[in-house]
């Protein structure tokens, strides 16, 4: 029974863990685009 948690806990933490690395992962691509984005934003208006 003890062994069952242990391994559902280390499941969990796998799984929580590849949660935040695609969050990060999603937040970096979209600063990248919005990087990309406000220079040719700026580059219209000169």
């Amino acid at each position: 029974m003890w062994n069952n948690f242990l391994i559902s806990l280390e499941i969990m933490g796998k799984g929580m863990a590849g949660i935040f690395v695609v969050i990060g992962l999603l937040t970096l691509a979209v600063m990248v685009m919005g990087k990309f984005s406000g220079q040719n934003k700026e580059e219209e208006k000169k």
